[in-house]
């Protein structure tokens, strides 16, 4: 929704006393996101991937339905289903927007703050493109990056970390941290992090495309850098590239990191292969 979210919606409904009832279906399994969609008067949320069983569970149990549900039968499987690498970005968005809120909800938990989360953007990228587009989004920023490879079942990538160097005393402080020793704790910090969110999204995407990821050891590319210095001498190792990207902000906190998940273009077509798709030229 371009000009408002689900919360917002929720909002409005109760300004105007409007009598509809609202199901939430949504990534965002925070703790803090689904007492909120509460307080605001949704009838139930309902986590996705959503099935007809389980909506239909919810439906009944809030007496929208007479009948309980039964065991679905199991369809025959499908031959893979025709796409375009148009239409493949919009799953992989999905896809990613499943993840991210397992991620978030993981990084809400360790800090204790709510995980503000924007869709997913995913775009097929030259390597100066993606250069160009990550510093025009950050050109007055200083970040430390940390990167660190993955691969399984034909499909492989990078996970690359940057975290804005104004969030470091935030976040030490969300850890319970002091940035007495200040190198050795932001470090500390930046690895904490990293460790968090490239796990959770991996062992995310992971799960929906039924691939178990093994990754490299992490490698910090740069600390308090620019973020043109940081890409320029890093450009080397990403060509052209399936990129996803997602930033995550700390509600009520000066803390904000973006992640990108790097995948070679060579596995475009095993990630949708796995998703049950067959990408058309």
């Amino acid at each position: 929704m371009p000009e408002i979210d689900g919360y917002q919606v929720l909002e409005k409904l109760q300004e105007v006393g409007h009598p509809a009832s609202v199901f939430v279906i949504s990534a965002d399994i925070q703790t803090g996101a689904i007492q909120k969609t509460q307080r605001l008067g949704a009838k139930d949320f309902i986590q996705k991937p959503l099935s007809a069983d389980r909506l239909h569970q919810v439906l009944y149990e809030h007496k929208f339905l007479e009948s309980a549900p039964v065991e679905l039968i199991q369809p025959k499987a499908l031959s893979q289903r025709l796409i375009s690498q148009t239409e493949i970005k919009d799953a992989l968005a999905e896809m990613s927007n499943l993840a991210m809120g397992q991620a978030a909800a993981l990084l809400s938990k360790l800090l204790g703050a709510f995980i503000t989360m924007p869709i997913p953007k995913v775009n097929v990228l030259e390597v100066s493109e993606l250069t160009m587009a990550i510093q025009a989004a950050h050109y007055d920023n200083r970040v430390s990056a940390i990167c660190q490879g993955f691969m399984g079942k034909g499909i492989a990538g990078e996970a690359l970390l940057l975290f804005h160097d104004a969030s470091y005393t935030d976040m030490a402080k969300l850890m319970g941290q002091q940035l007495q020793h200040a190198n050795n704790t932001r470090l500390e910090v930046l690895q904490d992090t990293a460790n968090v969110l490239i796990g959770a999204m991996l062992s995310g995407i992971g799960d929906q495309l039924q691939v178990q990821f093994s990754q490299s050891h992490p490698v910090v590319l740069g600390q308090h850098a620019n973020i043109g210095e940081l890409l320029d001498s890093n450009a080397s190792r990403w060509q052209r590239t399936l990129a996803i990207e997602i930033n995550y902000q700390v509600q009520d906190h000066n803390i904000e990191c973006d992640l990108l998940l790097l995948f070679g273009e060579g596995s475009l077509r095993n990630l949708a292969s796995n998703l049950g798709y067959e990408v058309t030229q």
